[in-house]
């Protein structure tokens, strides 16, 4: 495998419309934990009612608000953990919602922490499924993953794209559904849903 590098501060300091396609390939690792981004959503605060951020700061979302580089993790549906990159200048609300990723490094791991999985393409197919196959939860909110606090970071190892990303309307919204910002690796079995 190629050497990782962290991706700098300077990555996330954009639009999450321009991170969020930038993120397919990159590798979010957790210890010993490393999966392949192949499917994502941008959230673009005050501007977007679909982000959690659009009714301004709250005690939840204050993360959301930079700096750029941070996780924000939230709590779904009172069952499961979410993890979302920060993105864009300190003050302004934005995130990538990572939804999906493959396997890299650390399978057994990644198994061992989805047990009800009955395939590996499973493993790691949907925002829930992804934080919990690395063990990402609320204590990793905040996490700076340009220092690699907490064990969270994202890297690159220079592997191209097997394929051009698509497009399509974010899932599992009823506000900002129409809107087309999620990117995902065509004929990726770790993609978690199909385009509408």
């Amino acid at each position: 495998m190629a050497r990782r590098r962290r991706l700098p501060r300077s990555f996330y300091a954009r639009d999450p419309l321009e991170v969020a396609p930038d993120l397919l390939g990159t590798l979010l690792v957790h210890g010993g934990r490393v999966v392949r981004i192949v499917e994502v959503e941008a959230y673009c605060g005050t501007d977007d009612p679909g982000s959690h951020a659009y009714r301004g700061p709250t005690p939840r979302t204050e993360v959301m608000f930079g700096p750029p580089g941070h996780l924000y993790v939230y709590f779904s549906y009172g069952m499961h953990w979410c993890a979302n990159v920060v993105c864009g200048p300190a003050g302004e609300a934005g995130a990538v919602l990572l939804r999906a990723g493959a396997p890299v490094a650390g399978l057994d791991a990644i198994r061992a922490a989805r047990p009800k999985a009955r395939r590996d393409r499973d493993l790691t197919s949907g925002p829930a499924r992804l934080c919990q196959a690395l063990g990402i939860d609320g204590t990793h909110d905040g996490a700076d993953l340009v220092r690699a606090d907490r064990s969270v970071t994202l890297a690159t190892d220079g592997a191209p794209l097997p394929v051009a990303p698509a497009t399509s309307p974010r899932i599992g919204l009823s506000a900002g559904a129409d809107l087309p910002w999620r990117w995902y690796l065509p004929g990726q079995p770790d993609v978690s849903g199909r385009p509408r």
